[in-house]
């Protein structure tokens, strides 16, 4: 019961991995010599911030479209990422300006942790037990503290990715792509290590299966 439990929890990991290869596509083409490519009978800029935007907006398609038809349907963070991506990339894309694509990682990272820190007042439990209550069983002060290092997680990221690309505009789309998936990777170090010395090998509460959405 134990080893597949560590098994859900380390699938759930490797899926959130899976939500940076839109970025990590962005951040190749936006790191080519700009060049003139033809298809079908078109010709395309490839490189720079505009044709990596352009790749941002059409992998984030495919990559979730992936996976709604693999799930039949999309989780709300999965589609509050793809929604946020559309309307910031074609935003930058529309004015030519590359600041709007720089408030994409604030604002998602901002709502996410809104919707973390509502999760305490709307609903029975908060949102990191609705996610992984499945996976385990914990004392229910434990899913609160987890879920409130998430909404500080998200907080800091945020101010983070905002403080580099205003302040920083030479590096910061390395650090939207570096600086992002090494702060994600350092926290859930740190949360299953955290989560190590409380998972316990016992029947999870019938109460944490129950979600809302």
């Amino acid at each position: 019961m134990l080893l597949c439990r560590h098994i859900l929890l380390l699938a759930a990991t490797v899926k959130q991995f899976i939500d940076f290869i839109p970025l990590i596509l962005f951040f190749i083409v936006y790191k080519l010599e700009p060049r003139a490519v033809e298809l079908a009978g078109n010709t395309y800029m490839l490189g720079g911030i505009f044709s990596a935007t352009a790749m941002l907006i059409v992998s984030s398609v495919v990559v979730y479209g992936i996976f709604f038809l693999l799930q039949r349907k999309l989780e709300k963070s999965q589609w509050l990422t793809l929604i946020a991506c559309l309307v910031f990339g074609s935003l930058t894309l529309a004015f030519h300006s590359e600041t709007f694509l720089k408030w994409k990682a604030p604002v998602v990272s901002w709502l996410f942790a809104l919707g973390f820190a509502g999760s305490h007042f709307i609903g029975e439990q908060p949102l990191i037990q609705r996610i992984m209550g499945h996976a385990m069983s914990l004392p229910q002060p434990i899913w609160t503290r987890l879920n409130i290092a998430w909404i500080a997680f998200f907080l800091v990221s945020g101010a983070a990715n905002l403080f580099v690309a205003f302040t920083f505009q030479s590096i910061w789309v390395d650090f939207k792509v570096f600086g992002s998936l090494g702060m994600t990777l350092l926290f859930l170090i740190g949360q299953g290590l955290f989560l190590a010395r409380h998972i316990h090998d016992v029947e999870p509460d019938p109460s944490a299966t129950k979600s809302k959405d």
